[in-house]
């Protein structure tokens, strides 16, 4: 079960000092408010699927800014912190969107960097994310990032690809 999610839940995940992270409650954190409560609950229903049939985790997380961290130490420290993808294999991912500062990042646990190459999640920002985002559509942009990311990961998609 995701860390922060549902009723069984651990103790909610600290930021370290310096980093202002926000509340982990659900597989869609959307604290910088880009995305409609209707398309969030579908983004995380589709996550929540993708965590039943392989056991990665995969949130996504909108910020409201960076707290003059890179998006890459960021994002780094709050998928340690708050402990996305399972123990002993490091199965996360992460989708970080930053408005403000007019980032976005996949960050990779290392048990899924054969699936989710750096070079591959480029493609998937620069190809697929950032054209709806320069369109002002966020939600599109999140939401054909998610399909990118899962096509990666999902061992069944990649064949169907």
């Amino acid at each position: 079960m995701l860390t922060g999610c549902g009723t069984s839940a651990p103790a909610k995940p600290v930021a370290p000092a310096g980093y202002d992270f926000p509340t982990l409650s659900d597989r869609v954190v959307d604290a910088a408010n880009l995305i409609p409560a209707s398309s969030r609950s579908l983004l995380s229903d589709r996550l929540a699927k993708l965590e039943k049939d392989t056991g990665h985790q995969f949130v996504v997380v909108t910020v409201t800014g960076l707290g003059g961290h890179t998006i890459e130490d960021y994002g780094v420290t709050m998928l340690r912190s708050w402990g996305i993808g399972r123990k002993g294999i490091n199965d996360g991912v992460m989708l970080i969107v930053a408005p403000n500062e007019r980032k976005v990042r996949i960050e990779v646990g290392y048990g899924l960097e054969k699936a989710l190459r750096d070079e591959e999640a480029k493609t998937i920002i620069d190809t697929a994310i950032l054209p709806a985002f320069r369109a002002g559509d966020y939600p599109r942009g999140i939401a054909v990032g998610v399909d990118g990311v899962i096509r990666e990961i999902t061992p069944a998609q990649r064949l169907a690809a």
